[in-house]
This record gives C-alpha cells, structure tokens and sequence, in this order.
C-alpha cells in the first residue's frame, strides 16, 4: 500500500491528528485524500481550514471510505469509538489498515473490537510530531503485511523518526522513553534557565540560551557520527568548565534520576496496558 494513492483518515481530530495530516501533505499526499471526523465539529472545520483536508460526517463515514484508519482519540475511549463501528460482527471494518496512536492500548484491546483477519498497528509517537521532529515506534499484529508496516513507517516519518518494534512488548519502553521523554526535556530546561537566572542572567535570556543549547546538543547528536559519550568527551577539558557541572550533576544522583524516570514511566505503560 502506497501513502500517495491511499485515502486516509483520522477518527480524533487533536493535536497529534493534526499533526499527521500536516506531515502527509507536506510530504506530498493531496489533502483531499484525507479525512477527518471529531466529536468536536469545529476542530475537523479548522483542520480543513488550515491544511485543506475533509471534514467526514462521523467515525463511521471514515472507516467506509478510506484505505488507512487512524486512531487519534484519547485510550479511554477507544473500545467504544471501535464499538461503535459495529465491532467485529462488521466485516467491512477488515478492510482498512488500522493505525493506533493511543497511549497504553495493546494490539489485545485493540483487535478485540474488530474482526479477526483485521489488520492492526499499534504506534507510540510523541509530541514532538508536532514541529515535525518526532520519535515513533510502531509494532503491527499477525495480520499486519509488510505493506501495512512500510505505510505505517512512511506515514509517521512524515513527521520525524520512525522505528519497528520487533515485538510490542518494546513499546512500553519505548513511552517510558521518547513517548515521556519531552516531559523530562522540558523539566530539564525548566531547571537550566532557572539556574541561569539564580547565577545572574536576565530571565528572557537565560530561557533563550537553554532552550537554543538543548535543540543544538541534540542536534549534534543526531547528525554526528561520534557517540552522546564521545561528544561529551571532547567538550569537557581537564580541569575545566565543564567538568565541575559534570562532577556537580553525577554527585546529585543525575542519571539515577533519569533512569529511575523512564523505569517509571515503563511501569505505568505496562500497568495501562494491563487494565
């Protein structure tokens, strides 16, 4: 299945939805191709306003007449959004690929409200999607082609990185790490711009230049061919800088706190799954 001759569409019209559908026409895709429906009329209005895409009548319009259903609703709503297609006594519901962006929900909960043979992916974006610098992964069910794989791929590296996991149970990780990680970057650049100010700085500009020397480290990162360690390496001189923070940051337990984070974050990923 090709994204450029596939109709797509979105069941959830937020941010994240929004997001996708942005990416698809950026990349390419016609915007007519897309559609959206929303319990919230006046968001599938402004998404057709903003990126020209289709406002559908309902949920049920969507799954009828597009080849990739996306679905972007919150997970404690996702068995009755699917229930309330018809569920698996639906055989038209096995059509389409199924493209799942709700947090915790297992393949298991997925299929249960659609017809067996369905074909199912089940992806963990994350808000970065939203500036088109996102981190995906995605595991698709027994069902699931090849070609439904290099879709769901194609689809989310419209809006940044996409990874396959090998096996769903990585995904769980996976929240604890990129789907969760924006939230510890963001408290990261929280705590630099306020020692930034506690040390002297205007508070504009303490928040200007954490902000700025976060997106380059990553930057850096991702296009250098050296390893985050090496990079660290060689910007922390003998007796320098650098290494006093460094020294300052391991003695407040640093990366134990990062790692006691993602492992929390990954138990209550597990625990959503579970419910």
């Amino acid at each position: 299945m090709s994204l450029t001759n596939a109709k797509i569409g979105f069941i959830g019209a937020g941010a994240m939805a929004e997001a996708l559908a942005g990416g698809l026409v950026g990349a390419g895709i016609a915007a007519g191709q897309i559609q959206v429906a929303d319990v919230d009329a006046a968001r599938c209005e402004a998404l057709r306003d903003r990126l020209g895409v289709v406002p559908a009548a309902d949920n049920a319009a969507i799954a009828a007449a597009c080849d990739i259903v996306v679905l972007a609703v919150k997970p404690n709503v996702v068995a009755e959004v699917l229930r309330g297609l018809g569920g698996a006594d639906a055989a038209g519901l096995a059509r389409p690929l199924w493209i799942s962006i709700a947090a915790g929900t297992p393949l298991a909960r997925l299929t249960r409200n659609l017809p067996g043979d369905a074909r199912v992916v089940r992806a963990m974006p994350n808000t970065p999607a939203l500036v088109g610098a996102g981190a995906t992964a995605f595991c698709g069910n027994a069902a699931a082609t090849p070609a439904d794989r290099a879709a769901a791929r194609a689809l989310f590296e419209c809006v940044g990185f996409a990874w396959e996991a090998p096996e769903e149970a990585l995904l769980d990780p996976v929240t604890g790490l990129s789907g969760s990680g924006p939230a510890y970057l963001f408290a990261f650049l929280e705590a630099l711009a306020g020692a930034g100010e506690r040390v002297g700085l205007p508070k504009a500009v303490a928040e200007q230049l954490a902000a700025q020397t976060v997106y380059g480290a990553a930057k850096l990162a991702r296009d250098s061919a050296d390893s985050p360690a090496r990079l660290r390496e060689k910007v922390s001189s003998p007796g320098g800088t650098t290494l006093a923070g460094l020294a300052a940051l391991a003695e407040a337990g640093f990366d134990t706190a990062v790692e006691a984070a993602v492992a929390a974050a990954t138990a209550r990923a597990a625990e959503l799954g579970r419910d």
